[in-house]
This record gives structure tokens, C-alpha cells and sequence, in this order.
């Protein structure tokens, strides 16, 4: 046995002198490699193809902390010969598979010897290739266990200057491993052995001592990101909320996560985390701070008000809500739209909102212009018009019927405006067949780019108005209780008051959850009656409550101070522009039909009656 073998590593931790039990300390906060089983494994084969070769031998070698615990070496029947460059490469012979078992029986018992370790191996995709496509072919279900390429390894740790090349005869005499690679299985796998540890060796002082770390070891980390990993040592492995601190204790950045802060917040000092501006925030932070949450969703809402709060600088996302957009139908005697930064408690005005962005308003206002002939002057208008009063190029092209000169009624307008409304609040269908009606003109004229500004003006106000009918019913309720059970089978309780969570609490499976309910009502954030239709919340944080409301298996509980219902027909059937224009089609291909007594030309074929 080698002496890598008989001697644990300097990563595997060694007792102290004189048998003195010793602590561990903060940085071992997670599964540390000395604790890893790891099956070491290599294959012979007929060629480098699963597709066309086959396994003719494995050999496995598992160990942890540096001892070893196993050993697996068997010749396969490949079920045909094996080819002479391959007899003479490795020594195998057709004649030695003779008798031997084929992989149907040989791979259920390697993956017994397997089951639960990290493989490694030298070259790794090619002998996890052919394993795998050996499982495809035997009907077993493939484990996916992890994987380590000490080929990969040896590329970040050792240089040209070391070794001519990464193979593993040369890093076994670079290492000197007791076991010289043959090119048959069982002794490369342990030569493998002799040059894991060495790499793992090597890789500890960069930081590379927990199986975590193994995932993105191979990619390059700058050293001063690598070492600030310590960072996420004290977090909890538990949902919530991080905060990134620079020197003067200003947030950097927020982010969430909804299963483990402490591995989430590892990752941003690895090689998966590619983002440039992230990099940078990582080498300025100084400290981490964790806000522990009940539920995922508590997580992604205090997320969010967090950054409302904060505005870091390298969160783009969520920082400045109050600018968001709304389309408005103002309250006066001649109503006109507007796009507007806030919403005011205005008697009669109706709105649409809010929008991501200044643009997909100004389209949205423009959708309602298409369909509908209110008026777009600015200025707002008298009951009765002036006499030195004059009418814009609109009213002479028939899309306004002048009410500034009188030649429009408050009556006829306010009928006007009644339809605006109403698409705006419920029923979409006259937006969406005036946009159909125009789409089809302009594409059959071969404007296509003027199509798809119409298409686009449609779509923003679809999504305008499904946000708002879809928001507006739960900003308006008081309170409202829903339970979902968890995957433990306790329950995640949440309480939302005008669209915002005012408290949420997580109860195990043998816990009544109804005094949790009862204390939460009593406990919960007060949350004041917003102006309607708006949620007393950061938009966003209410489409968290209403998607998490909406999920299967979530229960009403109990909806105090009102009703929570939409009406039938609302612009949330189709927010697709394309899906919204099919379905008015369908539907009026289906009252032509009825009216005229027709049966579509796609309908399936009557039966002729029989008669005597």
C-alpha cells in the first residue's frame, strides 16, 4: 500500500499531538473533504465511443480521509473482440474475456459500490460517458452522483513548468505515487488515488476544503474573492435575506434565498458567479448580513422592500418603485388620458397600471386612441364651448367628436368615455378588435413594421390592464388568511392587508395551525387603505402574494372586509397580443356561424339521418 495511502492527507485533517481533541473551527461549516467517500474509478474499454465500444474492465478504488475503504476490479465481456491496438495498448486480450460477465451484471454491482460517494476520475467525462450510456443500455436508472475531473484539477493547480502535460503518468511520477498507470483499470485507479490527494493538497490553501468548493474549483476565482468565503461562514442554512456591507456599512447589494443563505451566498465567491459588476461588489464588501425568514415568500418580499430602502448600487432591479408609471382616465366634464407617476384619491378617474416603464405606458395611451374617439388635447375643457373655440386636425379626420367646440354633448362623450372605462376595468374586446381589424389591413398591404407597432401598443395594454384588475380586487381587501401545506407537511401561513404581507409564520405537521392564525391576525403589521386600485405595497411584492395565492394547493382561510373575485371577462385571459387577436377571431367566427345558421368550414361532418 502506498504511503498516501497509509498516511492521511494534510486536507483531511490529522489529530493533534498527543491525541488532544481539536475544535473545529468556523471555516469547516459545511461537508469538509476529510468527511467525503470518494469512489476513484477507471475503465478499459474496445474504443472512445460508447456509442460503438464497450467496457472490457473496471477497476474502483474508495477512500475517505485518506484511508482507503474498498476496492472493485472485474474484466467485462464486451460481446465481441477486442481489437489489436487495443491488446497491445492495454494487455487485455479477447481471449481473457472469455467467461467474464457482461456489463448487465457487473454494473449493478459496481453502482452498490458506488452509491452515495463523489467518483472521480482522470478524464472524467470519458469513463462517466460510458457508464452512463451502459446504464442507458441495461435499463438502470443512472444515479447522477458528483463528479470530480482530476484532469480538470490538475489544470488549475499545476503549471507548465511542473509538467509537460496533464496525463495521468506524468502527475503520478510528478507526485510519486506508488502505482504506475499500466492501462489496466485497477491500477490507474489507484494511481488516480495518489494524484487526488496531491491536487486536494494543493488545493486547500486556495480555499477548496469543503466538497462545495470542488464544484467550481476548476474554474479560476481571483485569490482575494476565493478568500473572502469566509464572509458566508456564520449565515444560516435556513431561507432569507443577505446584505452585502462595504467599508463604511453602506449596502452594496440584497438578494434572497429560499433554501440556504449560507450556500447561496457561498456561491458568490466562486466560479459560477460570472456576473462582472457582482465581481466587483464582492472584492468592496466587507460583511454580510443575514434577515432570517419564516417562508420562501417572506424571503422574496423583504427582498424587495430592502432595496426599495436601500437602493444599493449594484441591485438593478425594484430600486425605485415610485417611479413606475400609470395610465389615467381623469375625472372632469370631458375626460381625457394621461400618463401620470402616481395615483390620487380622484373620484371618477380610473387607472391602468403601473408599467415597468414610461414607453409601454405611452403605448398603452395610445391603444385606447386607436379604439376609442376621446378627445387627446391636453387643456381641460369648459361645459359649454367658447365661441372663439377651435377644433383640432382629429375632429376633421372623424377620431374626436370635438366636444371643445361644442360639437360633441357632455351625454354623447360621457358614452365615450363609459366604453374607455370599461375596457380599462373589465372587458378588453373592443381594444383587441380594433388592433385585430388593423393588423390584418396592415399586413395584407405589406407593412409589417407598422404591424408590429400596433401589435406592440396592444400587448402593453393588456399587460397594464391584467396587472391592475388582477391587483385591484386584493389591494381592496382588508385582510385576508391563506394557509399552503409544506413539503414537511406543516404549513406555510400567510396574512396579506391591501396586497401587502403584513405576517406570515411556518407551523410543523403536529402543530394546530389555528392559534398560529389567531396570533398572526392580532400580531400582524397595521397596513392603512391605499388609494385604489394601487396595493399598500411595492407592485411587485403584490404579484409575490398573488402568485403564491394562486399556487396549487394554497386554502383560502378566511377574506375579512369584502370579496375577493374578478369578473368573468377581464384582459387576464389573453396578455399575449397574438394569443388575444386568435381567440377574438375563434370568437367571432362562432357568432357568425350562429347567426347565420352556418357550420364552420373546420367543423367535423354531421351524419346524414336514415329515413324509411
Amino acid at each position: 500500500m502506498s504511503a498516501l495511502h497509509r498516511l492521511r492527507p494534510v486536507w483531511a485533517g490529522a489529530p493533534a499531538a498527543g491525541g488532544t481533541p481539536v475544535q473545529l473551527g468556523l471555516d469547516e461549516i459545511g461537508t469538509p473533504l476529510a468527511d467525503v467517500t470518494f469512489v476513484v474509478v477507471d475503465l478499459e474499454t474496445t474504443g472512445g465511443t460508447p456509442a460503438d465500444c464497450a467496457i472490457t474492465e473496471i477497476g474502483a478504488v474508495k477512500v475517505r480521509g485518506g484511508q482507503v475503504l474498498g476496492e472493485f476490479q472485474t474484466l467485462v465481456d464486451p460481446g465481441g473482440p477486442v481489437p489489436p491496438f487495443i491488446q497491445v495498448l492495454t494487455g487485455i486480450t479477447t481471449a481473457m474475456l472469455i467467461g467474464a460477465p457482461p456489463i448487465e451484471e457487473v454494473l449493478p454491482a459496481f453502482l452498490e459500490f458506488a452509491h452515495g460517494a463523489v467518483l472521480v476520475a482522470h478524464n472524467a467525462p470519458f469513463d462517466v460517458g460510458f457508464l452512463r450510456a451502459a446504464a442507458a443500455r441495461t435499463g438502470h436508472a443512472w444515479p447522477g452522483p458528483r463528479v470530480v475531473d482530476t484532469v480538470r484539477l490538475a489544470r488549475r493547480v499545476v503549471t507548465r513548468d511542473e509538467a509537460p502535460n496533464h496525463k495521468l503518468s506524468t502527475l503520478a511520477a510528478l507526485f510519486h505515487a506508488e502505482v504506475t498507470p499500466t492501462h489496466r483499470a485497477l491500477d490507474d485507479a489507484r494511481a488516480t488515488v495518489d494524484v487526488l490527494h496531491a491536487l486536494l493538497g494543493r488545493l486547500g490553501p486556495l480555499g477548496v476544503t469543503h466538497l462545495e468548493d470542488l464544484a467550481s474549483a476548476t474554474d479560476p476565482v481571483p485569490q482575494e474573492v476565493r478568500r473572502k468565503r469566509t464572509l458566508a461562514d456564520h449565515l444560516p442554512d435556513a431561507p432569507g435575506v443577505y446584505l452585502f456591507r462595504g467599508p463604511g456599512q453602506e449596502v452594496l447589494y440584497v438578494g434572497t434565498s429560499t433554501t440556504s443563505l449560507r450556500t447561496r451566498v457561498r456561491s458568490y465567491f466562486t466560479s459560477s458567479e460570472k456576473r462582472g459588476r457582482i465581481r466587483e461588489m464582492v472584492r468592496i464588501a466587507e460583511r454580510v448580513d443575514p434577515v432570517v425568514c419564516a417562508t420562501p415568500l417572506e424571503a422574496r418580499v423583504r427582498e424587495l422592500r430592502l432595496i426599495a430602502e436601500h437602493s444599493p448600487r449594484y441591485n438593478r432591479r425594484s430600486r425605485f418603485p415610485e417611479r413606475m408609471p400609470w395610465l389615467r382616465l381623469t375625472s372632469e366634464p370631458y375626460p381625457r388620458l394621461s400618463v401620470v407617476r402616481e395615483v390620487r384619491d380622484e373620484p371618477g378617474a380610473t387607472y391602468l397600471g403601473p408599467f415597468g416603464a414610461q414607453r409601454s405606458a405611452q403605448l398603452a395611451l395610445e391603444a385606447l386612441h386607436e379604439t376609442f374617439e376621446i378627445r387627446q388635447c391636453t387643456r381641460r375643457l369648459p361645459l359649454v364651448a367658447t365661441p372663439a373655440a377651435s377644433s383640432c386636425a382629429l375632429a376633421g379626420m372623424g377620431r374626436c367628436g370635438a366636444p371643445c367646440v361644442g360639437g360633441q354633448d357632455q351625454d354623447a362623450y360621457t358614452s365615450v368615455v363609459e366604453r374607455v372605462r370599461a375596457a380599462m376595468a373589465g372587458d378588453p374586446a373592443p381594444v383587441v378588435a380594433a388592433h385585430a381589424e388593423r393588423i390584418e389591413t396592415l399586413v395584407a398591404q405589406q407593412r409589417y413594421e407598422e404591424a408590429a407597432t400596433v401589435r406592440d401598443r396592444l400587448g402593453a395594454f393588456l399587460r397594464g390592464a391584467a396587472r391592475v384588475q388582477r391587483v385591484g380586487p386584493l389591494a381592496a381587501l382588508p385582510e385576508l388568511v391563506a394557509a399552503r401545506r409544506a413539503d414537511d407537511g406543516g404549513w406555510e401561513i400567510v396574512l396579506v392587508r391591501h396586497g401587502r404581507l403584513a405576517a406570515t409564520a411556518r407551523v410543523d405537521r403536529s402543530t394546530d395551525p389555528r392559534p398560529a392564525i389567531e396570533t398572526l391576525r392580532a400580531t400582524a403589521e397595521h397596513v392603512a387603505a391605499p388609494v385604489p386600485p394601487m396595493a399598500a405595497a411595492h407592485p411587485e411584492e403584490a404579484d409575490l402574494v398573488l402568485d403564491w395565492l394562486e399556487r396549487p394547493g394554497v386554502r383560502i382561510v378566511e377574506v375579512s372586509g369584502g370579496t375577493w373575485a374578478l369578473p368573468v371577462r377581464t384582459a387576464l385571459g389573453d396578455v399575449d397580443p397574438a394569443a388575444a387577436i386568435a381567440a377574438h377571431t375563434e370568437r367571432v367566427r362562432g357568432q357568425v356561424a350562429r347567426v347565420l345558421h352556418v357550420v364552420p368550414r373546420d367543423a367535423p361532418e354531421q351524419p346524414v339521418p336514415r329515413t324509411a
